[in-house]
């Protein structure tokens, strides 16, 4: 597997990186980013595949979340890969919107022409990229958990439920958290999967919980009091009526006041990865890290 390196930067005395490789699942080429802890320098590190929102790419989380700081003091990886596949071959939106096509693929396999050819992000998420970057760096697979924010949040949400010996916890940001009870998940649900609405069940949060059958994994959300998709689109009372019938464990959170951008997820983002970092056996370290100078 061939992947490109297109920079790096020294963050944290980490490595921030950003490669493009040619996906087979997506047909298309990707880019995704990559921050190796200090440890990374010594043995293999634990992954937390982060899975960002609607218009999207890999960039946002790396440069508004400040993630790098903790990833670097509990040495947990960050692998945040884009949010659909791109390039003048790959359908978009007829209409040119933000919520379809290119930047909004929903962590889905398409079933319908023409996004069947190109919109395989589950796949993608859960087989390809583990296995590139298992390959290309000094990672423990063992250890990975998954989070993401808004469509991210659903992904991470449903990915983490659907492959539970993949991953040791979940969590998720303001996620959309039932795509059959909202008019953003449905217009994805009704273009990539057709009108068949058993299909759509898979992709669905709550249901998944509904038929919950294993033993459960961690999940934590965060919602803010105020965010504007709230009522409309995210719809976490429906998640957590689901996890309570099924005496899921579930850690949520509501913070008034907090909004649905990077705002938020910077204020919280410390909380998540020491949820995962507990969950992963990821020890901080005393010691703080920064680049040796002469």
């Amino acid at each position: 597997m061939k992947i490109s390196k297109l920079s790096e930067s020294l963050c944290f005395d980490g490595r921030q990186l950003r490669y493009r490789h040619f996906s087979e699942s997506l047909q298309c080429d990707m880019h995704f980013s990559v921050f190796l802890p200090p440890q990374a320098k010594k043995h293999p590190v634990p992954v937390l595949y982060w899975l960002s929102g609607l218009t999207c790419t890999d960039e946002n989380f790396v440069l508004k979340a400040g993630a790098q700081q903790y990833a670097a003091r509990y040495g947990i990886a960050l692998v945040v890969p884009d949010t659909s596949p791109r390039g003048q071959q790959v359908p978009d939106d007829p209409q040119g919107a933000w919520d379809f096509g290119h930047g909004a693929g929903f962590y889905l396999n398409a079933t319908e022409k023409p996004w069947s050819d190109y919109y395989k992000m589950y796949d993608y998420i859960t087989y390809e990229l583990p296995v590139l970057v298992g390959l290309q760096f000094p990672l423990d697979l063992s250890r990975q958990a998954i989070s993401g924010h808004s469509m991210g949040g659903h992904g991470a949400l449903v990915i983490g439920l659907r492959n539970t010996q993949r991953y040791r916890s979940i969590s998720a940001f303001a996620p959309i958290c039932s795509v059959v009870h909202c008019s953003l998940g449905q217009k994805a649900l009704k273009g990539y999967l057709g009108l068949d609405q058993k299909t759509w069940s898979l992709y669905d949060a709550c249901s998944l919980i509904e038929h919950y059958t294993e033993a459960p994994l961690p999940i934590r959300i965060d919602q803010g009091g105020v965010d504007e998709y709230l009522v409309d689109q995210l719809k976490p009372e429906l998640f957590i009526q689901a996890c309570q019938v099924k005496h899921y464990p579930l850690a949520y959170h509501l913070w008034p006041g907090y909004g649905h951008g990077y705002f938020f997820i910077a204020s919280f983002i410390q909380e998540h990865i020491r949820f995962h970092a507990l969950h992963l056996e990821a020890t901080p370290h005393a010691e703080r890290y920064y680049a040796k100078t002469n």
